[in-house]
């Protein structure tokens, strides 16, 4: 596995890219060529959806991460602790924003599959989705009413009338989609059965307004009820699909279909649009990175008659009294940096992603829009105290689980590593090792401070500062750590080959797979 293994991956990949180029046109070409020139004539009147859809992964991106605002911006009385106010962020404000988080996330990743099925629009598909965006606008402030008055039933009706309403122009596309072919991929275009894809999309796309019905019902009955109906809507395809597996199993047979859906099925390997995946969470990075440079200039600019009276009009010795708040931006900013550095080498290695990595993508995004509730705490109390050191706490374990859920997109991928991986990060592989301590580094990074922490509490926060700081220069150095930790594993557990001396470092890196490393 040398260069020239390397030039053949590439100049393979070159040909699969033209032959997927040219294969759609000639498809419709072909069945352009089958059609009465009123379809040729409305055919020439659509346009490509790239900007559509870039619009609308940048404007869901932007509401499901500002929902984190009522959250952190939760004020803290001087004299509680803050286990308490936590217990109460848990249980309304932070469980909804969870909760409203994936559920903006599952109606996203339903735009990608509605948009995986129709791949050109006219003016008429562009307002309809218009006026979709335009109510997942409204969602944060559903939100914010339901995170205040969790009891009552106006917030949780709002929102489940949007998610209604959403569904059903999603299903005003897809009828008006395949009311004019030539807005469908190629595959249903080519195919005789549009009726029953037709039909099986429109089911798919109608289960979650009508679960969102039945939790409005419900909301003046049993209102917990109604929340426990919402959170089922995220995990639907999944539970879905273990109920069709555990029928089959029962009945001993499997449903007949004409034709199988590529993008509407609720199977875990289900694919999903890479480039809308990287899109939607670099939308979601840049949000959060934004949002603590906001708290900077809101928060952190002294009043000018403050520095005249107090500081006799030096502007620098006020600003000396935020140094916390800068030095907490600095490390918050630092590792939300890095963590889109580990999503982007992840994704640099991945052909495919599914429905599955979608999944946990959405799970690790969600703690990362957690990272300014983090930036709030860790300068919100006073030095020593039991708040701070619990407010510390709490930063490592948000970065935690933001990490340890990009490493679970990783284990994922690698379980059907032949349609999702490059070949040379597969199991085994040259950059497989080096791309697992890269994933592996936050968690346990975080997982060592909050122990840490636990033994030496009164310096927690100077060690969840040397932690975000010195972060960076371990990403510097963990390639030749990687390196210098497989050849101690080499000299200790490989037997001894005559002919090492022979194979150069590059080759022998690359033959030598991880399961003979660990035998």
């Amino acid at each position: 596995m040398g260069e020239n293994d390397e030039s053949e991956i590439i100049e393979h990949h070159d040909d699969e890219e033209m032959e997927k180029t040219r294969t759609p046109r000639y498809h419709a070409h072909s069945f352009l060529g089958s059609v009465a020139s009123s379809e040729k004539d409305g055919y020439s009147s659509t346009q490509s959806s790239h900007r559509l859809l870039a619009y609308s992964d940048a404007l869901i991106s932007i509401i499901a991460t500002v929902m984190i605002l009522p959250v952190a911006h939760t004020k803290f009385q001087d004299n509680e602790e803050l286990k308490q106010s936590i217990q109460a962020l848990l249980t309304t404000k932070v469980a909804v924003y969870l909760m409203t988080f994936l559920i903006v996330t599952v109606a996203w990743a339903a735009h990608i599959r509605l948009f995986q099925v129709i791949k050109r629009i006219d003016d008429t598909l562009a307002l309809l989705n218009l006026a979709c965006m335009m109510l997942i606008t409204v969602l944060p402030y559903t939100f914010s009413l339901m995170a205040t008055f969790p009891s009552n039933t106006l917030g949780i009706l709002l929102f489940c009338a949007c998610v209604m309403v959403i569904g059903l122009i999603q299903a005003t596309i897809v009828l008006y989609g395949f009311s004019r072919p030539f807005f469908l991929n190629d595959q249903i275009q080519m195919s005789g059965n549009q009726a029953y894809y037709k039909r099986h999309i429109l089911e798919v796309i109608m289960r979650v307004p009508i679960m969102c019905l039945f939790a409005s019902i419900f909301s003046f009955i049993y209102i917990q009820l109604s929340y426990i109906i919402l959170a089922i809507v995220i995990f639907l395809p999944y539970i879905s699909q273990c109920l069709k597996w555990i029928w089959n199993k029962a009945i001993g047979q499997v449903e007949d279909r004409p034709d199988s859906v590529p993008f509407y099925t609720y199977h875990p390997s289900e694919p999903l649009s890479k480039e809308r995946v990287e899109a939607f969470s670099d939308g979601v990075y840049a949000i959060v990175a934004t949002l603590l440079i906001l708290d900077i200039c809101k928060d952190n600019v002294p009043d000018p008659s403050v520095v005249k009276e107090e500081f006799n009009d030096k502007l620098l010795a006020a600003l000396q009294e935020y140094g916390p708040e800068y030095l907490a931006y600095f490390g918050s900013f630092v590792t939300i940096g890095l963590l889109w550095f580990v999503h982007h080498s992840l994704f640099l290695h991945v052909t495919k992603a599914t429905r599955l990595m979608g999944l946990f993508n959405t799970f690790s995004l969600a703690f990362v829009g957690g990272l300014p509730l983090a930036y709030h705490l860790t300068h919100e109390f006073p030095r020593g105290s039991l708040n701070e050191l619990e407010a510390v706490q709490i930063s490592c374990v948000i970065i935690f689980f933001a990490g340890l859920f990009q490493l679970a997109i990783w284990v994922t991928a690698l379980f059907t590593q032949h349609e999702t991986l490059h070949p040379y990060v597969r199991y085994g592989g040259r950059e497989h090792a080096f791309m697992l301590a890269k994933l592996s580094l936050y968690p346990c990074v975080a997982l060592g401070s909050f122990a840490f922490t636990c033994i030496l509490s009164r310096f927690s926060t100077s060690i969840f500062h040397m932690m975000e700081i010195g972060v960076p220069f371990a990403f510097i150095l963990l390639r030749l750590l990687v390196r210098v930790v497989l050849a101690v594993i080499r000299w200790l557990f490989c037997p001894v080959r005559n002919d090492f001396d022979s194979v150069p470092v590059e080759e022998e890196d690359s033959q030598l797979p991880i399961n003979d490393i660990v035998t």
